[in-house]
């Protein structure tokens, strides 16, 4: 099965085949069809298995050819829980929604920057990619208006009901046309989200996508035994013993990814964290440049993990657990995919080792322990 088997636009099928994308992903394969037929969608998904395109393609689609907008009337509006995450799927309706025969205009809101610009660029928009309590101060200062929305998209929904934006949702959701087509994308199905499901989704086509067992096999998993005192050199030993470049490094607080970066830099590794209280435009410059490769150490925490969506990172390091499993996971799900290897190492202190058999048994695999306890690393 190819794109263009789907009934997507011609020029689309064209966009993306330049952008060497020939095979869909499972995701697309069960998403595209019945959206392009407006119908209701409950997609769970893991994340990086293709889904932001499973909604991109046939929503611009969708848009050509249909009645024109009303000047800051948007036509669709995905809500997303981070900015990370909302300049990322911006980035892709632009990138296949630029050349087509009836361009369509793209724009990202989020707090955390001026609300000015963002008030201007309304004008013409169509495709509205919001946080739920920025969106909620334009709406007031009647910048935009939601009464004219034909597709609502609630991306990571999981994470938007963990992170308590229900009560903001419900707000928007009163805004908005009761016919609508409705469309949920989610890592995980929680209660709260079956109940979400039940208030907004009407008839609903549901798809549900495994995690690729293979993927974890191409992830090297190692576990270090430590005291927390020695946190700090082992973290910079291996990364100048095993060279490591990309490093993506996760802690449980901002107070604790800060304190890292810094001591990382102090003793010669390129290191900057990113967090809910960095600004927007340090946390873009950060983040580009550890795409890019010319940062060696990116520090972050749970909450801004979902905005970063590397192809080939090659390394992930906890100097923290996770509180969940399903986090675990997804945090190394940041390497070892697109086929090529990665390397994910979990520092393990003896207050965590349950916690860590915990997260091992869910996984469903076992990861090999070292003891760093008695390691010389002096001058680290």
């Amino acid at each position: 099965m190819s794109f263009s088997t789907f009934g997507l636009l011609p020029a689309l099928v064209q966009t993306f085949a330049e952008h060497n994308f020939t095979d869909p992903y499972p995701i697309q394969k069960l998403a595209i069809p019945p959206i392009l037929q407006w119908k209701d969608l409950l997609g769970i998904a893991p994340t990086g298995s293709g889904k932001t395109a499973s909604y991109v393609l046939p929503i611009l689609s969708n848009l050509q050819g249909s009645s024109e907008s009303k000047n800051r009337h948007a036509r669709i509006l995905v809500l997303v829980p981070t900015r990370e995450l909302a300049v990322q799927v911006r980035d892709v309706f632009i990138q296949f929604g630029t050349d087509l025969p009836e361009p369509v205009k793209t724009i990202a809101v989020y707090g955390g920057v001026s609300i000015n610009p963002q008030m201007i660029g309304m004008q013409g928009v169509q495709v509205l990619v919001a946080t739920p309590g920025r969106l909620l101060e334009l709406v007031e200062s009647n910048a935009v208006h939601l009464s004219e929305i034909d597709t609502l998209v609630l991306d990571e929904a999981d994470k938007m009901l963990n992170l308590g934006f229900q009560e903001e949702m419900e707000r928007i959701f009163a805004l908005l046309p009761e016919k609508r087509q409705n469309l949920l994308f989610s890592a995980t199905l929680s209660e709260k989200l079956a109940d979400m499901n039940q208030i907004v989704l009407h008839d609903p086509v549901v798809i549900k996508i495994e995690a690729e067992k293979e993927n974890m096999d191409l992830i090297e998993q190692t576990g270090y035994f430590v005291s927390p005192e020695k946190k700090g050199p082992l973290l910079r030993y291996l990364i100048k013993k095993n060279d490591l470049k990309q490093v993506l490094v996760f802690t449980s607080s901002t107070f604790q990814a800060d304190n890292v970066a810094d001591k990382l830099c102090k003793n010669g590794i390129d290191a900057v964290s990113i967090h809910s209280k960095k600004s927007q435009r340090a946390r873009t410059e950060a983040l580009r440049e550890f795409k890019s490769g010319k940062l060696r150490v990116l520090v972050t925490t749970d909450l801004l993990s979902r905005g970063i969506d590397i192809e080939f990172l090659p390394s992930v390091i906890n100097y923290e657990l996770p509180r969940s499993p399903k986090d675990y996971i997804h945090r190394i799900g940041r390497t070892g995919r697109a086929e090529n290897a990665g390397v994910a190492i979990s520092f393990v202190i003896p207050e965590d080792q349950h916690h860590f058999r915990v997260i091992q048994k869910k996984m469903g695999k076992w990861v090999t322990m070292i003891d760093s306890e008695n390691w010389d690393m002096k001058g680290y």
